[in-house]
């Protein structure tokens, strides 16, 4: 038998020698693949974010290319929100004038290949009547996934996208959580569920509410406006715009009477510069890091940055101001 004399099976576990790691460098691996993991997280946030900014331009731009479609066959944009001209009557706390209420979004619906929750609409009727939740399918509680950006993470994003629109209290929108919870945790009483949306027409650059059929912008209720109208030029004219959810729900749907603010859920005014800090439920605001993306009358969107000059941008939200602008790049 062949016998190695540098083997010697007694000493082969009293071989100098080391197995696994010192807690000192497995501290020091732990530190190095923190660092890495803090480095690395940052760059993904900021690609996901602007794969979600990149869609919700994809998305304005799909709103402006389905005005442009309903203005070739009707040549005009949809109002901002259906009215009737009659004398004022009291429904629910409201006017007649604000009915049925359909809102501009809701129009547009054949044009974003939504036909079949476009046809299952009565819009003769009111948005809260029991006819717009028929068929097993409440029609005002649909998601339509154009209409949402995906940087919106408050509120609801898939599935039913919808939220509970409640009555109006008499407390300011700001003063109370999201969706109509209130600060001190009482609940308010429901209306209707609505569906989502974080794009509303541009109203222009008074309160919706001091005049809501005669807005200077392009959307207000019973409007007939088209690309005629914006005497401004096409191109310096704002017409759509992002809304974050944060102080509150904005809809596709429409006016739903007695709602709290049930108009400025459908349309924006230019109050404040896009995402101030001191901005109302009315203004034009986004969760993206900076700007706001609009669509504008020739169909092109743009991001206006926070830091827009004021009296600029409140010019480009006004369709025949006569003012002589130039549009930050």
């Amino acid at each position: 038998m062949f016998h190695d004399p540098m083997f010697d099976p007694s000493k082969r576990h009293s071989a100098p020698g080391r197995v696994g790691f010192t807690l000192v460098e497995l501290l020091v691996v732990i530190a190095i693949i923190g660092t890495l993991v803090g480095l690395l997280l940052p760059a993904v946030q900021s690609a996901r974010e602007s794969a979600r900014a990149t869609g919700c331009r994809n998305n304005l731009k799909q709103v402006g290319l389905a005005l442009h479609h309903f203005h070739d066959h009707a040549r005009r944009f949809p109002s901002g929100w259906s009215g009737v001209d009659r004398p004022a009557a009291e429904v629910t706390g409201w006017t007649a004038d604000d009915l049925p209420g359909w809102g501009w979004a809701s129009g547009l619906l054949p044009q974003m290949e939504e036909s079949t929750l476009y046809d299952r609409i009565d819009r003769r009727r009111p948005v809260f009547d029991p006819a717009n939740s028929a068929f097993h399918a409440d029609v005002r509680r649909a998601f339509v996934p154009t209409l949402a950006c995906a940087s919106d993470t408050r509120g609801p994003t898939e599935g039913d996208g919808c939220f509970t629109i409640a009555a109006d209290d008499g407390v300011d929108e700001e003063e109370e959580h999201h969706f109509g919870e209130k600060v001190d945790g009482a609940t308010l009483v429901p209306l209707c569920d609505v569906g989502k949306s974080n794009y509303v027409g541009v109203f222009g650059t008074i309160e919706v509410d001091d005049a809501p059929a005669a807005g200077n912008g392009m959307f207000f209720r019973s409007s007939r406006l088209g690309l005629k109208d914006m005497l401004d030029g096409t191109s310096k004219t704002l017409v759509v715009g992002e809304r974050h959810s944060r102080l509150g729900g904005s809809t596709w749907t429409g006016v739903v009477p007695g709602a709290k603010a049930a108009r400025i859920r459908l349309v924006g005014v230019a109050d404040h510069a896009p995402n101030d800090p001191h901005h109302h439920f009315d203004d034009f605001t986004s969760n993206h890091p900076t700007g706001v993306n609009f669509l504008l009358g020739d169909a092109s969107v743009r991001r206006f940055d926070d830091s827009i000059d004021v009296g600029l941008y409140q010019s480009l939200c006004t369709r025949a101001g006569g003012e002589s602008v130039s549009v930050p790049d």
